[in-house]
């Protein structure tokens, strides 16, 4: 009995005194190796100028239990004795950074367990918790009045009024005069630093079919600007309360949830550190040093969809991304890579999207037929005061990560306009409402198109077949198409998979490498810069030159190739290497990239006319064909044009089919193509004439 009777005496004492624990804390509290932790930090605030102690919670919680319990349930009180106690031990450690500080800031790096901000309640009211979430909006930093001071006009005598609350408090009388009438005088009074964001939550956290929340936040002091728009972040903040008002300015019973920040962990401006233990780490290097280790990472993507090894092949190299260089001139190339599926109804597009964004270390999906350009990439929104604040879209969230967007042909026009700049330059620029900003968009892009008939028609261009604007197109670095053609041994193996995956409720294949695993083994791998050897350059530049070479045979050969393909080919070789965790990119990454490229580019860089290899049906949008065919058309009218300028259409179709040997189908494409550029029009029915001589 006296035992527990000393216990709770003990611990009386320690709530009477929490200043002196907090302070025991700090100074004697010691790493495994034998570090004084807290005063090496106070000591080094000089250095680094800082205001702020950051304690990590765990420390607390083995140091003391229940003065942890208490920060959680009363941080208003038991944050200001830690602060007390943190300036007492710098002053010890550091006297004359001490009396400049004045103050010392305790922030607190994750307490023991997370909440979400959609189980924020009236019952967290008060307490100290830790959050995840995306930061999407960021208002400008203003200064926040913590103290007024007002002169009296009759006395002056000059008076000092601490502010609370969202409304400044004014003096009613003069204590000296008993006078009215007063000045405020900014120069007396004490200001710190305001701003307000609003976090979501993250994608990966969302449960199914819910709409994700926001909370606001409250940042103060040296915690502004610390975190962007589009940054992932871990907050510690304390849950407050404000009163809603009606819009006749009557109170509300009703109070909106915020929360007062007490400390910011940002992880978005770099790839997010997952955890990796030792064994896993171990685990990862092994199958990197397996001859079939390829083989295995390709197996491991999206195991329920059944074959599509290409397409599979090219996604595992989109997750791995290749190296982001920075030039001496400023320049920087994108290391990040971007693939367009283009496929029938009922190829498991969609499916493959969605597991992208679930693998990603950082994935987000969205659909192009209900993205806007401002939901895609930034708005400007005016806030409740009226100011005008950034909000992120989806394309900045995605950043140091991979955006797969769905039905990317069902966006409007005027918002595909969006895609060009964050695709190529991965930024997102926006100037409206005053604001002009430029946010980061390093993400991967994966897309996903349907064919513009329904089908695709291998017997027309890729942008015949797709809603899409060369522009865009050229961006990709690698195009699939996935078509959805009978065939009696593929059709078999693929009903007894889906039947399989439907009746035991699991893939019938199983991924050498499980998700959370390969999830770890790219976040890890992502860290590695591979090099171009000697060899591989000697490789890609042979390919490379060979292409160009045949289309400089002849006048009429097309191009087959161009540089944007060459930096897509060191893009795709780099990823390779990153895979398997290898530091140098060599002649056989070079040579399996080469063959990728030439599948992607038998599928939709192919002159239908003449079956050749043809880089502008996807750069330009129009093959070589039909760019000789059009000239001819124009110079044909010039010469078969009448007093008016007009020519006949079947005589010109006659002329050309009997003097150029070209089929009547292929100078009736060009003649569409000509009108539909504005070059020709019909002046007349049955008529054709040129818009500029």
């Amino acid at each position: 009995m006296e035992k527990n009777n000393f216990k709770w005496g003990n611990l009386i004492t320690e709530e009477a005194n929490p200043e002196v624990k907090f302070q025991e804390f700090f100074s004697s509290f010691k790493t495994e190796s034998g570090e004084y932790k807290y005063r090496k930090r106070l000591a080094q605030m000089a250095l680094m100028e800082s205001k702020s102690l950051i304690v990590d919670f765990e420390d607390l919680v083995s140091f003391d239990s229940s003065l942890a319990r208490e920060i959680v349930q009363k941080p208003d009180e038991f944050l200001v004795y830690a602060s007390k106690s943190a300036w007492a031990q710098l002053k010890i450690e550091d006297p004359e950074y001490a009396e400049q500080l004045k103050t010392v800031f305790v922030r607190f790096r994750k307490t023991l367990d997370k909440t979400s901000i959609r189980a924020i309640g009236s019952d967290l009211i008060g307490t100290l918790v830790t959050v995840d979430g995306i930061v999407v909006r960021a208002t400008p930093v203003k200064p926040l009045l913590t103290k007024a001071a007002f002169r009296c006009r009759k006395c002056d005598a000059l008076i000092h009024v601490e502010q609370t609350g969202f409304l400044m408090k004014t003096v009613p009388f003069c204590p000296q005069c008993k006078g009215k009438a007063f000045d405020f005088i900014e120069k007396e009074s004490t200001f710190i630093n305001h701003q307000e964001l609003r976090i979501q939550e993250k994608p990966e956290d969302l449960p199914p079919g819910q709409l994700p929340r926001v909370m606001d936040v409250e940042v103060t002091n040296d915690l502004v600007d610390v975190a962007r728009p589009g940054d992932r972040i871990t907050l510690t903040g304390i849950v407050r309360a404000k009163q809603e008002a009606s819009s006749r300015g009557g109170k509300l019973r009703t109070f909106e949830l915020y929360l007062d920040a007490n400390f910011i962990d940002t992880q978005g401006r770099e790839l997010e550190d997952v955890e990796i233990t030792p064994e896993e780490e171990e685990e990862i290097k092994k199958i990197a040093s397996s001859k079939d280790v390829y083989e295995k990472l390709i197996k491991s993507i999206a195991p329920s969809i059944y074959g599509y090894p290409e397409i599979k092949e090219a996604i595992l190299y989109l997750l791995f991304s290749g190296v982001r260089k920075h030039l001496p001139d400023g320049v920087t190339i994108r290391g990040d890579i971007n693939v367009l599926l283009v496929g029938d109804p009922g190829t498991a597009k969609s499916a493959l999207l969605q597991y992208v964004a679930r693998i990603a270390p950082r994935g987000l999906y969205t659909s192009g037929r209900g993205s806007t350009a401002a939901g895609l990439t930034a708005a400007v929104i005016r806030e409740k005061s009226g100011g005008m604040v950034l909000e992120a879209g989806a394309l900045v969230l995605a950043d140091k990560g991979v955006a797969c967007i769905d039905e990317i042909d069902k966006m409007k026009p005027e918002d595909r306009v969006a895609m060009h700049e964050a695709m190529e330059q991965q930024t997102v620029s926006v100037a409206k409402g005053g604001i002009v900003a430029t946010l980061n968009a390093r993400a991967s892009v994966l897309a996903a198109a349907n064919p513009a008939l329904g089908r695709y028609d291998p017997y027309r261009l890729i942008t015949e077949n797709i809603n899409l604007p060369v522009t865009i197109l050229s961006r990709f670095d690698l195009i699939f198409v996935m078509k959805d053609e009978p065939n009696p041994e593929i059709d078999d193996k693929m009903s007894t998979h889906i039947l399989s995956l439907h009746q035991k409720r699991e893939s019938p294949e199983s991924a050498p490498i499980p998700p959370e695993l390969l999830r770890k083994y790219i976040s890890y791998a992502k860290k590695i810069e591979p090099k171009l050897t000697d060899e591989a350059v000697k490789e890609l530049k042979s390919f490379y030159l060979k292409m160009r070479a045949s289309s400089g045979s002849s006048q009429d050969s097309p191009i087959a190739i161009t540089p944007r393909q060459l930096e897509a080919l060191v893009r795709l070789a780099e990823a390779r290497a990153r895979a398997a965790l290898r530091i140098e990119v060599t002649a056989e990454d070079a040579k399996a990239i080469i063959k990728l490229m030439n599948a992607s580019l038998q599928n939709v860089g192919i002159d239908v006319t003449t079956g050749k290899i043809d880089i502008d049906v996807i750069m330009t949008g129009k093959p070589k064909s039909l760019r000789d065919a059009m000239q001819i058309v124009r110079a044909a009218i010039a010469e078969l044009q009448d007093e008016d300028g007009a020519v006949e259409e079947q005589k010109l179709y006659k002329t050309l089919v009997e003097k150029f040997e070209l089929k009547e189908e292929d100078v009736k494409k060009a003649v569409n193509q000509l009108l539909k550029e504005g070059l020709l029009y019909t002046p007349k029915p049955g008529f054709l004439k040129r818009t500029t001589p």
